[in-house]
């Protein structure tokens, strides 16, 4: 990356407002061909292991203060890639670590780290253990943040000195769907002097870069814009406030004040967890040149491949690739064959389209690979809960000179994040579409679902050598419209009038109307508190609601209304407290009804007296004697 005189980073191309406000942290990743060549795989052995930058005194950083809850890392500052690691083996794989390339063994392209992004996740454990030794971060803790915040600064052109061919910002910070941070860096690391941006591999808010940044390459700048000194700044943001991360809770902490989501945990923690079990392989950068930094390592250069031709006997040891001759017993010469002389008319082949006329069936070309996959229509998807989104995602694959992919070029679609319901219209969360003629790919319809919220649909293409290029359309699902309810009635005139310790005969029927539109109001909310006889002290005694529990409620918010505008009150028991009440009922759009409870006192009944006894009359006529 060049640099400017005053140590700043270049504008990388300023794009205007309107384009700044649409950028995403994972915005398209248009992979580009590596030109490094097998000396940039020969460069895994070395820059894993060696020593980068400089080893300052031990507990130099030791003191920092944790982050408190208001730090703006912590705030939503872009879409991060919460994908879950696939550990599914593939085909042939024996699914252990380790096991030699070329067998079906090695870590697909999700599990593989650009060899400068490995070296750097290295460097910044070995950094941390000097510094802070007892907070015992892994580097898989630094990859799983680069993992999820840029890709390890793949498809962004990675060098191998650090630093990437395009800038690595984030969204605009004005509000929204993101935090609202004003500008806290004049500008200096995201080009923005209004609001501030997330910057480089590991998405650094210029403010917290300050108080936490890094030099981790030795170069005598720390700069978030280079990976080896991001990677050094997140290890000591993660390790701040003397936290121990073999600790459960420190660990979780320590996340959680990187981006204080439970999704974005889960995602850093399953990809750390990977690289721990061997799940993980270097791949070669992406970028081409080193840049203008001074490479950060000091290790030994790579040793260059055997030629397979002669050098003419220099005497340098058998560099030529052929086992040398003995000392003292010189090779005999061979001779060389005679030139044939040039033919007059060469002849041609019979047939220089067929086998056997003429030579070789020639090799068919491969068909070029894709490098470029572009968003075709807008960004953002928004539908209303229960809703299909009326656009479609789209994207174009195209190669490095433009052109369409070739036909049989698969793209799949996904829909992430783990709070959501949206599905495709087959009900999951993937599909798989082949490009058309002009290399375009449209994903199934999508759904909403039930529940609101934000989510990513990411498009995935197979780049050269299997590297995975992606685009990410922002997805938004906006909570249902609350009906209007402006007036209540009650469906039924008979008194609500019950005894203590018992129970109102009549359950309470309502409908709710939406005047303005002279019809019912479906899907209306009720709220019922029970009050004093003044319609206005809550009632502490008297009629009460059980609600699905033993305990007496006074105060519900009852299911929505039906499709016509009804809904039933639960039943209304009574305690052994007689009187009047008030059943208060009310919507969000301000319709109010009262209705009148009574509870009757039981009536002492009165004993009735028992009749006077009337001796017996003696009979007039005298009895018969017999």
């Amino acid at each position: 990356m060049a640099e400017g005189g005053d140590g700043r980073p270049p504008s990388h191309g300023r794009r205007s407002p309107e384009e700044a406000a649409s950028v995403k942290i994972l915005r398209t990743r248009a992979a580009s061909v590596s030109r490094q060549g097998l000396c940039t795989a020969l460069l895994v052995a070395s820059l894993t292991t060696a020593a980068v930058g400089a080893s300052p005194a031990s507990g130099a950083f030791g003191g920092d203060p944790s982050p408190g809850p208001d730090n703006p890392q912590r705030k939503p500052h872009g879409v991060p890639n919460l994908t879950l690691p696939d550990l599914v083996p593939r085909p042939g794989a024996s699914g252990k670590p380790g096991s030699p390339a070329g067998r079906g063994d090695t870590p697909d392209g999700s599990t593989g780290i650009p060899v400068t992004a490995l070296a750097a996740y290295k460097n910044a454990e070995k950094l941390a253990a000097e510094r802070y030794p007892g907070c015992h971060i892994p580097w898989q803790l630094v990859a799983g943040i680069g993992k999820v915040e840029s890709e390890h600064a793949a498809s962004y052109g990675l060098r191998s000195d650090g630093t990437t061919e395009r800038q690595i910002l984030g969204p605009r910070l004005t509000g929204g769907q993101f935090a609202e941070i004003k500008d806290t860096d004049g500008g200096r690391w995201d080009g923005d002097a209004q609001y501030d941006r997330a910057v480089g591999p590991t998405q650094f808010i210029p403010s917290t870069w300050e108080s936490y940044g890094v030099d981790g390459n030795g170069d005598g700048k720390a700069d978030p814009n280079n990976i080896f000194d991001a990677a050094a700044g997140t290890a000591r943001y993660l390790c701040a406030g003397n936290k121990d991360l073999r600790d459960p809770a420190d660990l979780d902490r320590a996340i959680l004040s990187y981006n204080n989501s439970r999704e974005y945990v889960n995602a850093v923690l399953a990809w750390m967890r990977t690289y721990q079990s061997g799940q993980v392989g270097a791949t070669p950068d992406t970028g081409t040149g080193t840049g203008t930094s001074t490479p950060p390592w000091s290790g030994p250069k790579p040793t260059p491949l055997p030629s397979n031709g002669n050098n003419g006997g220099s005497g340098n040891g058998g560099t030529n690739g052929t086992k040398p001759s003995r000392p003292g017993t010189p090779s005999t010469p061979t001779t060389p064959d005679k030139p044939k002389p040039k033919p007059d008319n060469p002849s041609k082949p019979d047939n220089p389209d067929k086998p056997g006329g003429g030579g070789d069936k020639p090799t068919p070309p491969k068909p070029p690979a894709v490098s470029r996959l572009d968003r075709v229509g807008d960004e953002q998807l928004t539908a209303t809960a229960g809703e299909t989104f009326a656009d479609q995602p789209a994207v174009r694959a195209l190669t490095a000179d433009g052109k369409a992919a070739p036909a049989g070029t698969r793209v799949t679609f996904e829909i992430v994040g783990l709070r959501t319901e949206a599905r495709f219209e087959d009900k999951s969360r993937t599909a798989t579409v082949t490009v058309d003629k002009d290399g375009k790919a449209v994903a199934p319809k999508l759904t909403a679902g039930r529940i609101a919220g934000d989510f990513t649909v990411r498009a995935t293409v197979d780049g050269k050598g299997g590297a995975k290029i992606t685009t990410d359309f922002a997805g938004t699902v906006k909570a249902v419209p609350a009906p209007r309810a402006t007036a209540l009635e009650r469906d039924g005139k008979d008194d609500l009038t019950a005894a203590p310790k018992s129970s109102f005969k009549e359950q309470v029927t309502l409908k709710a109307i939406d005047k303005d539109k002279g019809k019912a109001a479906a899907g209306a909310m009720v709220t019922a508190t029970i009050l004093q006889s003044d319609k206005k002290t809550p009632a502490t005694t008297g009629p009460y609601f059980l609600d699905g529990g033993d305990t007496p409620q006074r105060r519900v918010t009852l299911v929505k209304t039906d499709e016509n505008g009804y809904v039933t009150l639960p039943m209304l028991f009574t305690d052994e407290h007689a009187g009047t009440y008030i059943l208060h009922l009310t919507t969000t759009d301000g319709a109010i009804l009262d209705l009148e409870l009574t509870v009757t006192a039981t009536a002492t009944a009165t004993p009735t007296p028992a009749p006077a006894t009337t001796p017996a009359t003696p009979s007039a006529t005298p009895a018969k004697k017999q």
